[in-house]
């Protein structure tokens, strides 16, 4: 039976796409007869704490020479010495979902630190996967060579056409349905600011995800929704069960999200399999995801541009019919979980290679 160590920062269960990966690639390699182990850090990572620090230390050190270990890089890229002293006896890979540095947010100095720890910790690595071949292209510069590196994107799960894909909601406006937990990366703001240019239109926004990730990031949306006299036509739901946020999928009619960086974009792939019309940017591996006949993508932080997309998908039914069928063309080229975990399980028991 092979097995794996998997290493990750904080509560497996955090309802983000970087963690159901996490969760559905150890569920599917148990289904092929892997024995994972699963090893939760503090959560400090990536800005690590002195003792988190000294934590993960001991649990890589608790791990049996030999054994391969899939670290997830939000704790792997900030701990370049534990990975460089463990990297001769343990068979260590990366899980690279976006770098460190293409946080938003970051001042020059902090995303310079991150792309510094990141570059020495992935050349510790005997091997990196990554989440997309956009993030894939992107390690070129930490010095990761393309042969060191397997993509492995996420599956998705089958499900139902949303009734918003096929003649509209049933509503007299668009629903659009935003999911993405609320950080800076995810350009709340930049929704907010376009839609306040059409409110002469008949919309309706509801936002899925965490409310809490970033209090102050959610606090300044609440106030600026607030300011604009939107309360009324924008709806921050927070974390939703599967059962609700499928039937915000099944009452939508466009997906939006308006982020500065995608390692992949699951809820986008989610929207491409409810057969929804797609609004997002051309950031990170948005355009790899996303075809362009299934979307309108534009340049990311654009207010301007992201109000001409959303009036377009607005005034033109017809093209929202297009932009539905080419995500229901989509649909049908999207991996399944047993497939992505078929394929990591390829690159994982590949040979190792050598590291630095």
């Amino acid at each position: 039976m092979p097995a794996l160590d998997l290493v990750l920062p904080g509560d497996p269960a955090t309802p983000t796409g970087g963690y159901e990966y996490d969760r559905r690639i150890a569920a599917g390699l148990r289904a092929l007869g892997w024995n994972v182990t699963v090893h939760a850090l503090d959560a400090s990572f990536p800005a690590p704490t002195a003792a988190a620090l000294r934590d993960a230390r001991a649990v890589l050190a608790g791990i049996p020479s030999g054994r391969t270990v899939l670290v997830d890089g939000l704790a792997l890229g900030a701990m370049p010495e534990i990975a460089a002293a463990e990297s001769a006896r343990l068979r260590l890979v990366a899980l690279v979902h976006h770098p460190l540095a293409e946080e938003t947010g970051l001042s020059p100095e902090r995303a310079e630190a991150l792309r510094r720890s990141e570059t020495r910790a992935l050349a510790a690595a005997s091997g990196v996967i990554a989440t997309s071949e956009a993030t894939a292209r992107s390690l070129a510069g930490y010095g990761v060579e393309r042969a060191r590196i397997d993509v492995a994107t996420p599956g998705t799960d089958a499900a139902p056409l949303a009734r918003g894909s096929s003649g509209g909601s049933g509503g007299p406006g668009v629903e659009f349905l935003c999911v993405a937990t609320i950080v800076p990366r995810k350009g709340h703001a930049i929704l907010i600011e376009a839609l306040a240019g059409l409110a002469g239109r008949d919309w309706h926004l509801t936002c899925v995800g965490s409310r809490t990730r970033s209090p102050e990031t959610e606090a300044a949306l609440v106030r600026r929704i607030a300011a604009l006299g939107l309360d009324g036509r924008v709806m921050l739901a927070g974390e939703l069960d599967r059962a609700a946020l499928a039937a915000c999928y099944d009452r939508a009619d466009v997906f939006v999200l308006p982020t500065f960086h995608e390692g992949y974009g699951m809820a986008l792939a989610e929207a491409l399999a409810r057969g929804l019309p797609v609004v997002s940017t051309r950031a990170g591996a948005v355009p790899d995801t996303v075809p362009a006949d299934a979307g309108l993508l534009v340049p990311a932080g654009d207010v301007a541009a992201l109000r001409g997309a959303l009036a377009r998908v607005l005034d033109d039914g017809a093209l929202r019919g297009r932009l539905a069928e080419g995500a229901r063309r989509a649909r049908a080229t999207l991996p399944t979980w047993p497939l992505a975990c078929e394929r990591l399980a390829r690159a994982l028991a590949g040979p190792a290679r050598v590291h630095g």
